[in-house]
């Protein structure tokens, strides 16, 4: 699009633009002069330039982005599926939804494929049917609502803590109670906002974790452990574990590796088991993710009979 400056006036230019273009606001026509979509005489502009007489103003308007996920083929570990939701055991590495960063190669992207698209809306733009998430790095149980019926009803078990969650890790070291529930206060750390941190009393959200040490690998100095998830906050179990003094392997925010003497070469939790209702059927569903390979020797070493009772 282009525009000849007829006015006299001499305005300035954003100004002259907001009277030539009602379709646009100001700040729309700011962002477009700060990113060099706007050129007067070929030549890039600012808001305040004089608009002159004759001049030539030379206008493109990009074609809106869209924050809607795009279908991917990519394979997906499915454990369930039906009308109304769908299970599956997500690959360590893998993000959940798109975001910044993250706009391809996620498990959105997959499932819009797999379910042709239909996956719950009220999960939002860009994370559609999504109602809880997992971190990149842990693998495991996740559970997906393919209509808004199961997702409001799948997020409020969530939220009234009905589900079971059940988790595998390794950790640094060995706890010093062979069980325990860890109870305390979780918010964003004050400096890095990548991290969650241990919060004063009466700030932060409750946060609680019941461990069990399945057994302690002596040579690697390290410990195999099954949580249970009370909550669902952000790096629950990593802040945890690190809060009595044993990080989770390979953790790269809250572990130093040159500290540990395992490298598994990846975060070493894992969403073992996950248990809901069935939004329709009002069945008890109970779904376990195979332990990877990485998990192989803690659980061949300690046997699985306490996980798998």
């Amino acid at each position: 699009m282009e525009i000849t400056v007829s006015d006299t006036s001499k305005p300035r230019l954003d100004k002259y633009l907001c009277a030539e273009l009602p379709e646009l606001t100001r700040a729309q026509i700011q962002n477009l002069l700060k990113s060099g979509d706007i050129l007067v005489n070929d030549k890039p502009a600012k808001p305040k330039t004089t608009a002159l007489t004759g001049d030539i103003i030379s206008i493109h308007i990009p074609e809106p982005t869209s924050n809607e996920a795009q279908s991917e083929d990519i394979p997906l570990e499915i454990l369930y599926e039906d009308e109304e939701l769908i299970v599956l055991n997500k690959n360590s590495g893998m993000v959940v939804h798109p975001a910044a960063g993250n706009q391809t190669g996620t498990l959105v992207n997959a499932l819009l494929h797999h379910c042709h698209g239909k996956l719950a809306p009220e999960g939002g733009e860009g994370r559609p049917g999504i109602v809880h998430r997992l971190d990149k790095d842990t693998s495991g149980c996740i559970v997906v609502a393919k209509t808004n019926f199961s997702h409001r009803a799948i997020v409020a078990q969530f939220k009234e803590r009905s589900t079971k969650k059940q988790y595998l890790c390794v950790v640094q070291g060995c706890p010093s109670k062979p069980h325990d529930q860890v109870f305390t206060n979780i918010s964003r750390h004050p400096v890095n906002r990548k991290k969650m941190a241990i919060a004063p009393p009466g700030s932060g959200k409750s946060a609680i974790t019941d461990y069990h040490v399945l057994g302690t690998d002596t040579e690697t100095d390290s410990s195999l452990i099954l949580c249970d998830l009370h909550t669902g906050r952000t790096h629950q179990i990593r802040v945890h574990m690190l809060h009595i003094g044993n990080p989770i392997l390979a953790d790269p925010i809250y572990a130093k590796a040159n500290r540990q003497k395992s490298q598994p070469g990846r975060l070493m939790l894992h969403a073992y088991r996950l248990s809901i209702t069935h939004p329709v059927t009002e069945k008890r569903l109970h779904f376990s993710a195979p332990v990877p390979a990485e998990f192989i020797p803690w659980t061949e070493k300690f046997g699985t009979s306490v996980i798998d009772s």
